[in-house]
């Protein structure tokens, strides 16, 4: 089975279990198999239940979907009850005593877990190289970024650990590392997934979890089975008329599609590799009978980031107070740079910026919507770049510089209220928010969006493009990504 695993998306396998051509525990035997090859020098898992999983295998499995097919969590927003969750920090040590509602929706497919997969501290960043696990490996070049922050989720998909991976998105963290690793990551509207029970909505609702997947139809079949309002949801969203699964089987009618080519970042360069794939993708959507328009949403760039920036600072400031609340000042001092100047960012700002950011929230979904009343979706790359070597981002020197300007190395979090300026914050977040400048649209509006991976680098690295949709209209999307896979516009990865 070792050989054939890799063949299979998670459906396929789940079909193999189904029809007794093959076990549960055997399809786990493959997957711990390739995850004991591979991920040694990936890096992408980093902490595993095999026995755990086993005996579930053994046991019996939920009868779903996924029943018998190997899985991985990202190690962040996902509560896996008895596994401890450390979010990529080395500050924090949790072990729930209970599932998130997300995972209990996810066990019910029959997916079996029997890991962790590596994320930056509290997913902040777009890279996963954190201090607390080491650095994922981009899986078509060692030394290189999986993206972030579900970074090992997606190398561990794309490297054919397993064909499907639990992944969170606040900036980009499905699709961004979706990109990099040439895999297919949607990001769900807002409200379509639960985040609780612990929390009503994940960065003012910027959060949503889902999948990264080898397959459209495996994202789409994953989405139909977690889908839904659960108790306290602050939002409750119409499902789709029929199944996400079904969508993605049938072709979508004929598409008018705005080509969005203007970073939302200010003094951000689109690599011209990037620019050749989006223009040979429009080119080919084009020729499926869709139209491509050139078309941009009337947004201001300067604001629109610094919002982004108000808004997230200020909740990492929320959970590093707690932090220090819960487990005292020592923890907070082992924080890693970019995550402490974030916190005393937000502990900078008052409650009326953090309101002014919200009102430049509204007015960008009110701009993107307008846009979206002409337009069924719209086309731009998933990130501006392919993937960049380790250290790049985030620039520690600048983080530790930063810090030491300010005067707050090896103090307390608790000493007081620092006035950063708006120029600080730029030198702080721009190399990395550059990164973002067209992902942050579909976090910023609730938008559901997608990256396909449809083109490589000459250095052989993937580059993802996204399609951002209507609000609620995951549908649309799901039909248009399996049309483009039907079609052989995705690039498959080689396993070996």
């Amino acid at each position: 089975m070792f050989k054939e695993y890799t063949k299979y998306d998670a459906l396929g396998l789940a079909e193999l279990v189904k029809s007794k051509q093959v076990s549960a525990k055997e399809l786990l035997d493959a997957a711990i198999h390739q995850a004991n090859t591979i991920n040694p020098a990936l890096n992408a898992i980093i902490h595993r239940f095999d026995e755990r999983a086993y005996l579930a295998a053994q046991h019996g499995l939920p009868q779903g979907a996924f029943t018998g097919v190997p899985y991985l969590l990202k190690d962040l927003s996902f509560d896996f009850a008895g596994e401890p969750l450390t979010m990529g920090s080395r500050s924090i040590h949790i072990v729930p005593s209970q599932d998130s509602e997300i995972v209990k929706r996810m066990k019910a497919t029959g997916v079996n877990t029997f890991g962790k997969t590596n994320t930056p501290e509290f997913g902040l960043i777009i890279t996963t190289e954190p201090k607390a696990h080491g650095a994922t490996h981009n899986p078509f070049k060692n030394g290189y970024s999986s993206g972030g922050s579900s970074g090992g989720s997606a190398a561990a998909v794309a490297s054919g650990i397993v064909p499907m991976a639990g992944a969170g998105d606040g900036g980009g963290s499905i699709r961004f590392p979706a990109a990099w690793c040439g895999a297919f990551g949607l990001k769900p509207s807002r409200g379509r997934n639960p985040v609780g029970p612990s929390f009503g909505e994940g960065w003012d609702g910027a959060i949503t979890d889902h999948v990264i997947s080898r397959s459209v139809r495996d994202s789409a079949a994953m989405l139909d089975a977690t889908s839904g309002a659960e108790i306290s949801a602050p939002y409750v969203i119409a499902p789709p008329e029929d199944s996400f699964l079904q969508a993605a089987m049938r072709a979508p009618r004929q598409l008018t599609i705005a080509l969005h080519q203007q970073p939302l970042v200010a003094n951000t360069l689109v690599d011209k590799e990037v620019l050749a794939v989006l223009e040979r993708t429009a080119a080919q959507l084009e020729g499926m009978g869709h139209r491509v328009i050139p078309a941009e949403p009337v947004i201001n760039i300067d604001k629109f980031w610094h919002d982004f920036m108000v808004v997230i600072c200020a909740h990492t400031a929320f959970t590093i107070d707690n932090i220090e609340r819960w487990w005292g000042i020592a923890q907070v001092q082992n924080l890693e740079p970019q995550t402490y100047n974030m916190a005393l960012l937000g502990r900078s700002l008052s409650a009326v910026d953090l309101v002014h950011a919200k009102q430049g929230w509204h007015e960008t979904q009110y701009q993107t919507g307008k846009l979206l009343e002409q337009y069924d979706m719209i086309l731009c790359p998933t990130v501006p770049t392919p993937a960049v070597k380790h250290g790049v981002l985030p620039p520690s020197y600048l983080d530790e510089l930063l810090m030491r300007s300010a005067g707050v190395v090896n103090k307390g979090f608790s000493i007081g209220k620092y006035a950063f300026s708006s120029g600080l914050i730029e030198q702080l977040s721009h190399p990395v928010f550059s990164k973002m400048a067209f992902t942050l649209l579909g976090n910023v509006t609730g938008l559901p969006a997608m990256s396909v991976p449809v083109g490589m680098s000459k250095k052989g690295l993937p580059i993802g493009m996204q399609l951002i949709g209507r609000m609620n209209d995951e549908t649309t999307l799901l039909s248009l990504a399996g049309e483009m896979e039907r079609a052989g516009m995705f690039t498959k990865p080689s396993f070996g």
